[in-house]
């Protein structure tokens, strides 16, 4: 039998590849983004006891009404506006679906999707399979800041919506109130429509604060809000997600999300409920991961790798220019294969491959495990 392949291009990810390295090596994973530490127990035990209790049937299709409401009243406390629970909230077997679906609800063949890179790894294939063309524009460098100016420069008529991400994967930039006015500006003069993706949205650093796209007057209503419960509570596992959207986009967004899972897993929903009632589950996540971030920068000065701080998310980023031009994607096998340390390429987040010779490692580790990481990678002028 043979067919032709609607992504080509696209095999297994590295996240799948590196992953499975460490795990053949017995390295230490600073590659995939997951925590490598439990959720807290009162959370596993809620879901116990909504297992229990029997709410283990089907969900509704867009999401258990306590958990859509706890989620309006987070966003109200941190962002300042209320969306209603029951006509714009949805929640979704995780972020990626979320996306999807987001593209799936607005983007028809031959749109323009204006695509910041580097991105995260599902953004291009969402766009594609949808018909839809990608018009990637490059972040600036060293900073990974937007340069809003070449933005405005590839919007044409055909250009649809525009994929945006902060805290930013992989570098960990986080847009500020210029940034969000700018794309403000832009999307008003041009009708674009906003997938805005925010799973990092409770992880930021110094005294940064997260803008939700969705609490901006100008773009509340062309934006998808994108999040993950999975990345806020340590949960990747139970992939549960959610979108914020005004009306008419949450209608279309739900038609698709019914066809995709219908519904998310239900036990689950009610334990996140009822933990989002004590605030502080969130909003003392900035501090808890901080000191994780400077614990591994601390280790980081005492290598030959140059860096910025990141700024927000699980990731911080590296360059080695200045000592070697070897692949990116070569230097992390060899990291993995012979100092025991797994981390991420940065050349796989860019369509084209760009090699900057950086890579990226994810801190949301224990801390013991972080320590003896950098005492590896303090070997690292070995691969050079």
């Amino acid at each position: 039998m043979s067919f032709v392949s609607k992504l080509p291009q696209v095999g297994t990810t590295i996240f799948t590849t590196m992953s499975r390295m460490a795990q053949e090596e017995n390295a230490i994973n600073l590659a995939q983004g997951f925590p490598g530490f439990g959720s807290d127990p009162d959370l596993l035990e809620l879901v116990a006891k909504y297992t229990r209790g029997g709410f283990n049937q089907y969900a509704p299709m867009s999401g258990v009404s306590e958990l859509k409401h706890a989620l309006a009243t987070k966003s109200q406390l941190t962002q300042g506006y209320f969306p209603d629970p029951e006509l714009e909230v949805t929640i979704v077997s995780g972020a990626t679906e979320a996306l999807f679906a987001a593209f799936t609800a607005v983007v028809c063949a031959g749109d323009e999707v204006i695509v910041l890179e580097p991105c995260y790894d599902s953004y291009v294939p969402a766009i594609t399979l949808n018909g839809g063309i990608p018009v990637f524009v490059p972040l600036k460098s060293p900073d990974f800041s937007v340069d809003w100016e070449l933005v405005a420069s590839k919007i044409t008529s055909k250009t649809r919506a525009i994929v945006v991400n902060s805290p930013h994967n992989p570098s960990g930039y986080v847009w500020s109130q210029v940034d969000v006015d700018r794309l403000a500006a832009l999307v008003v003069q041009h009708g674009l429509y906003v997938i805005s993706d925010e799973v990092y949205e409770h992880i930021l650093f110094d005294g940064r604060r997260h803008i939700s796209l969705g609490s901006n007057p100008l773009l509340h209503e062309r934006t998808f809000v994108c999040g993950s419960f999975g990345k806020t509570f340590h949960v990747t596992g139970w992939k549960i997600g959610y979108c914020i959207a005004p009306l008419a986009l949450s209608q279309e967004f739900r038609k698709v999300h019914q066809f995709l899972t219908f519904s998310t897993v239900t036990p689950m929903q009610y334990a996140l409920a009822e933990y989002l009632d004590h605030a502080n589950h969130y909003l003392d996540l900035p501090a808890f991961y901080q000191k994780k971030r400077d614990l591994f920068l601390k280790g980081l000065k005492t290598t030959p790798f140059s860096f910025q701080a990141s700024q927000g998310s699980f990731f911080q980023l590296v360059s080695y220019a200045h000592l070697s031009k070897k692949s990116d994607v070569l230097l992390a096998e060899q990291m993995t294969r012979q100092l025991k340390v797994a981390c991420i390429p940065v050349s796989v987040f860019y369509s084209d491959g760009q090699d900057d010779q950086v890579l990226r490692f994810c801190f949301a580790k224990k801390e013991e495990e972080l320590v003896e990481a950098l005492r590896r990678i303090q070997k690292i002028e070995t691969l050079f």
